[in-house]
């Protein structure tokens, strides 16, 4: 690192706004990296920061214990002389005086500004959506409500059939409640995966008792007090004591709207998380971005990418060059069957099933342009990691060998798997 970089004790801190992954990923980052200045890490929640993916999966089992997995321990913190306070939202940001503004009217300087507020469950925009009993699903608070109203013979619809909402029957549904999921596509989780693999998870919670209807177009929630019924567009009602919306995210980036920062569904980052403004930086959820696989502008909802974009950003603060990213990958868990994916899918690629879905596990490959972009797995990971190296390649693949599962996946492709 530059000596210049390094910075002295007079210096303003590094100031990140968020403490998710990525936002305490650049806070650890930076001290990786040599940084010996102050670090303050701002978080809404008082609590310390904790995993997000484990509030729709673990923490919603039966018998599982209340609390959640933390990112880092408190002592960390500690160590690594991170500043962290808790309990504060940012109000707004003074570009011209370098500077923060929280809820309690303090303010903060910065040298280097890093915004990391993630995303915000979209909400539901029909009347009732405000009754007691319909829930949406993002941080801890939300999980443990959610767990306490999924008892026995409890009638929930789920709107949405996403991760979060399939995630949320498989729980409601293993803990013995009458789970609709209603879905205005034709298939679930049409966004992110193809029809073989929306197939199969389909069947598996139909054979768990999960009720789908599909092309529902919810109008209103309908109850008197508390959310009873779902009503959709053509006329049917749906009892229900607890109603989860897991329509998509949002970002939360009306902080950098404000501040006048470039945003497009979300804020808008180069290659090393700089904003419109050199000094502030962003990274995970809230960004919006060019791929450097296939140069298409995309916003991404993974830890893999918060933490790579994370590692830019301290990378860049302090004059290094920033680790490979992995390629994009992604996991849901359902009724016990993992579906892991590698690279980003597009609709009109090319889809080769490898395996027998009847058995329980298979891979989907995508390929678009004869080369490969994308997998899923489906119950084993045999095909994930040399998948993920050939994405990185831009493979060329034989969709003949790619279709026989006996072949290695590197063998199917028509150029070097190294």
């Amino acid at each position: 690192m530059p000596e210049q970089q390094i910075p002295n004790e007079h210096q303003q801190p590094v100031v990140i706004i968020g403490a998710g992954h990525s936002g305490v990923a650049v806070a650890a980052g930076l001290r990786t990296r040599g940084w010996r200045g102050r670090i303050l890490l701002l978080d809404a929640e008082k609590e310390t920061p904790y995993e997000r993916p484990p509030l729709s999966k673990e923490l919603l089992k039966a018998g599982a214990p209340d609390e959640s997995t933390l990112l880092r321990k408190e002592k960390f913190f500690l160590d690594k002389g991170i500043e962290r306070l808790g309990g504060l939202s940012v109000e707004s940001i003074d570009r011209s005086g370098k500077a923060v503004i929280l809820s309690d009217g303090s303010r903060h300087a910065y040298h280097r500004l890093v915004i990391a507020t993630g995303s915000r469950a979209r909400a539901l925009t029909v009347p009732g959506a405000d009754l007691p009993g319909v829930l949406a699903l993002r941080t801890k608070d939300d999980a443990l409500e959610l767990k306490r109203v999924l008892v026995a013979d409890a009638r929930v619809a789920i709107i949405g059939a996403g991760y979060i909402g399939l995630e949320v029957a498989a729980a409601a549904a293993a803990r013995g409640c009458q789970v609709t999921v209603l879905e205005f596509q034709d298939r679930v989780m049409s966004r992110v995966t193809s029809a073989p693999v929306s197939c199969f998870f389909e069947n598996i919670h139909r054979e768990k008792g999960v009720r789908f209807v599909f092309g529902a177009a919810v109008t209103a929630i309908e109850g008197v007090g508390r959310a009873e019924q779902v009503q959709t567009a053509d006329g049917a009602r749906f009892p229900a004591d607890v109603v989860l919306a897991g329509i998509g995210v949002v970002p939360n980036q009306e902080i950098a709207e404000a501040a006048g920062l470039n945003c497009k569904d979300g804020i808008l980052v180069d290659d090393h998380g700089r904003t419109s403004e050199p000094e502030i930086y962003a990274a995970g959820d809230v960004t919006r971005f060019t791929s450097r696989i296939d140069g298409q502008s995309q916003r991404l909802e993974c830890i893999q990418n918060a933490m790579a974009q994370a590692d830019s950003v301290a990378a860049h603060i302090t004059g290094q060059t920033p680790s490979e990213p992995e390629i994009p990958w992604f996991r849901t868990v359902q009724h016990g069957v993992r579906l892991q994916t590698a690279g980003v899918r597009h609709p009109d690629d090319d889809i080769i099933v490898r395996g027998t879905p009847a058995d329980g596990k298979f891979s989907v490959v995508y390929l678009r342009k004869g080369r490969l972009s994308a997998v899923d797995t489906v119950g084993g990971l045999s095909d994930f990691r040399p998948a993920k190296k050939l994405i990185a390649q831009a493979a060329a693949i034989d969709p003949a060998l790619a279709a026989d599962p006996s072949i290695p996946l590197t063998g199917a492709a028509l150029q070097p798997s190294y």
